[in-house]
């Protein structure tokens, strides 16, 4: 009986000496850094991520919390297959790739600023790893990990789903692609974005981004807002065309200019944007409460689609990421898919318009439609003037720089008064003619 109450009296200390292994609970906030290079017929990826995100793998530990790098590279490899590999989906020309190799698994300190570049970063993975007596917190260190997959060609085109979203509450992957003989493309991808065509077709490229305009105009109430009091009191069809027409010019005009880095790109910029599209509703719908018959209304509307179409830019700086070499393409798909959402709203607001207005009194209908706008927006204007407030205005320096674009916006201001001569003086009075023709 002693000596089984001394074996155990052992057994107990030894589990109480013992270094401890580490799990852990989900982080709130988890960068990923990616590169993905094909070359010859390999693709490598290389990837960091946070220790801390890799849950239900333990970590040894010596001392009170320092990580066992002597010990660390089974769990290392463990991590890196269940949380990396398994979670990316690569394809190439659309066919998915087989499991990966794992080349490589380093721990690396928080402070190693090896993965700005792909050559450093390839460098450090496949180099020697930290010395074992290195005295790093395992909450805070670094997995780097090089996968290798088979491909048949350099020259294919590529397409990734980084299924990183499970490594924390917020997940932010800044992933670059580097093809061969090309410029480095650069995504930062936040959660899980789905598929993403590292180099897609322009069709592909198009279709993403009509679908990105469609979602767009009716996720936006300001635009939609503003849409309605535009039509309030047009619901013929010519009319009707007129005004959206130019709304639509304008909105492409600025949307593309921005694109092309034309607008200011300071901090205040944004929120004035935001401000004056609140006001634009606020005018839109005290103009049908105080005129009765509106004229001339494509001209206010022209107006207004250009500060509208610098609000379409701010939804694309983030998704112009994934037009590739297809920027122009996407710009006007961008646009046609806003069209087309616009359209589907007029398809709705013009018969629960005209059924209104068989009920109630039109001019009566008018006048509560657009106070109710009027109110909704005033609010909005007041609630974005507080926050544009907090920006300071400097006055521009007198350089090249502000020359050169004043110049730009000008020949954009020259291209806006093109058409709207092109409309007045040209098209306009042929649709006219044609018209006239007709009715007789």
């Amino acid at each position: 009986m002693k000596m089984r109450l001394l074996a155990a009296m052992a057994a107990g200390l030894a589990l109480a000496v013992a270094p401890p292994a580490v799990a852990h609970d989900v982080p709130a906030e988890v960068t990923v850094q990616a590169f993905l290079k094909p070359e010859g017929q390999r693709l490598h990826l290389l990837v960091r991520a946070p220790l801390a995100a890799m849950r239900d793998v333990r970590f040894p530990t010596r001392g009170p919390i320092y990580l066992d790098l002597a010990s660390v590279d089974a769990p290392l490899r463990r991590a890196a297959n269940l949380w990396i590999a398994d979670a990316v989906e690569l394809y190439e020309d659309d066919a998915r790739l087989p499991s990966p190799r794992l080349v490589a698994a380093r721990v690396s300190l928080p402070s190693d600023g090896r993965f700005g570049r792909y050559e450093d970063a390839l460098a450090h993975v496949t180099g020697p790893p930290l010395p074992d007596n290195t005295e790093l917190y395992w909450s805070q260190g670094m997995l780097d990990v090089l996968f290798e997959y088979p491909i048949h060609s350099e020259g294919s085109r590529f397409s990734i789903h980084p299924g990183f979203g499970r490594l924390g509450l917020r997940v932010v992957t800044a992933l670059r692609f580097l093809p061969p003989g090309g410029a480095v493309r650069a995504f930062e991808l936040e959660g899980d974005p789905g598929l993403v065509r590292l180099d897609p077709r322009w069709h592909q490229a198009a279709l993403r981004f009509v679908e990105l305009g469609f979602r767009h105009i009716l996720d936006g109430t300001d635009h939609l807002l503003f849409l309605l009091c535009l039509v309030i009191p047009f619901r013929r069809l010519r009319a009707l065309v007129l005004v959206v027409t130019s709304f639509t010019v304008a909105h492409s005009i600025t949307l593309v200019a921005s694109a092309f880095g034309l607008a200011p790109d300071g901090l205040w910029f944004p929120p004035l944007v935001e401000t004056l599209i609140a006001g634009s509703i606020v005018y839109m719908a005290l103009e049908n409460v105080v005129v009765p018959q509106p004229r001339r209304r494509w001209m206010i509307a022209f107006g207004f689609g250009l500060v509208h179409g610098f609000g379409f830019s701010f939804a694309l700086q983030q998704t112009l990421q994934f037009a590739g070499s297809h920027l122009l393409t996407s710009l006007l798909s961008f646009n046609v898919g806003v069209e087309l959402g616009q359209l589907l709203v007029l398809g709705l607001l013009v018969p629960a318009l005209d059924l209104l207005f068989r009920r109630v009194p039109e001019r009566t209908g008018t006048i509560v439609l657009s106070a109710l706008v009027a109110h909704t927006g005033w609010h909005w204007m007041v609630e974005r003037w507080d926050r544009l407030r907090q920006f300071r205005f400097p006055w521009p320096a007198l350089d090249a720089a502000l020359l050169a674009s004043a110049t730009r916006w000008l020949m954009v201001l020259v291209v806006a008064v093109g058409l709207v001569w092109l409309w007045r003086g040209v098209l306009r009075p042929g649709v006219r003619r044609r018209v006239a023709k007709e009715a007789e």
